[in-house]
């Protein structure tokens, strides 16, 4: 039976968050990194969205969580909601990894172009925040700007729109840890069903020591700990993943490793 369409009550609702999160991430950075996140933010949602209506499976509309213009995006990201059990694990790795291919498709050449438009000025680290560098902004910093973030000597000032790019991958690479019931959970239990656990504890206790660096990683071991360790439900987990679905997995996986950034945020 194909997935009802969104109600009057979910569409008034996304309406709503996606007006207030464009105010918020407007005052936070401007239009061009407002727009920018929210197409990052809005694409990586609707590939989980449009993924469950392709499978038949209950979903709502994306849900955009605005955040105090003094926090440092605008928004603390967005989410649907699954309204029913999903059927498989070949179910669930489409859900599960069309967001974050999605959103890798569209956040990189935003990056891309972001840097294009960013400057590289000398002198010494200036004091403040420092973002963290995943290999992937390493590398397209090196091709685009000749330098590296952590390059001696010099200043990268990212544009907004690359600020956008940048937390778009860091909201992605979030997602994809290979814990419980986040995207990254369901991508390892549908290619991995009998290693689920094992992973979700091991990558839940190297978010502890990391925290000495970022402590970020310490609240969201808290909240991770607090959703728990468990798959998602299915009504038949039998089911294994074919080839097509298990490129998918894999695919997310290298997004992670090119993504991951283990000290987002530091004071220098």
């Amino acid at each position: 039976m194909p997935a009802d369409n969104p109600s009057i009550k979910n569409w008034i609702i996304f309406s709503l968050l996606l007006a207030g999160t464009l105010v918020t991430t407007f005052l936070a950075g401007g239009l061009l990194f407002s727009f920018s996140l929210i197409l990052i933010l809005g694409t990586h949602e609707f590939g989980h969205y449009w993924a469950s209506r392709k499978n038949n499976v209950r979903a709502t509309l994306p849900f955009f969580i605005p955040a105090p213009p003094i926090f440092i995006a605008g928004t603390f990201g967005a989410f649907i909601q699954i309204k029913e059990l999903i059927p498989d694990r070949r179910v669930l790795m489409e859900i599960g990894s069309a967001g974050p291919i999605a959103g890798f498709v569209v956040a990189v050449p935003t990056l891309v172009v972001g840097l294009f438009l960013s400057e590289v000025t000398p002198g010494e680290t200036a004091e403040g925040l420092t973002f963290g560098s995943s290999i992937l902004l390493a590398l397209l910093s090196k091709m685009i700007l000749g330098v590296t973030p952590y390059s001696e000597g010099v200043n990268i000032l990212l544009h907004p729109v690359a600020f956008a790019g940048w937390i778009g991958l860091f909201v992605t690479a979030l997602n994809l840890l290979p814990i419980g019931q986040l995207d990254g959970g369901h991508v390892i239990y549908s290619l991995f069903k009998f290693r689920h656990k094992e992973l979700s504890r091991l990558f839940f206790v190297l978010m502890l020591p990391l925290g000495y660096f970022w402590q970020g990683w310490w609240f969201w071991a808290f909240m991770i700990a607090l959703m728990g360790f468990r798959p998602a439900p299915l009504l038949d987990d039998s089911v294994l993943p074919d080839r097509r679905h298990r490129v998918m997995g894999y695919i997310s996986i290298v997004i992670f490793l090119l993504t991951f950034i283990p000290v987002p945020f530091s004071m220098t």
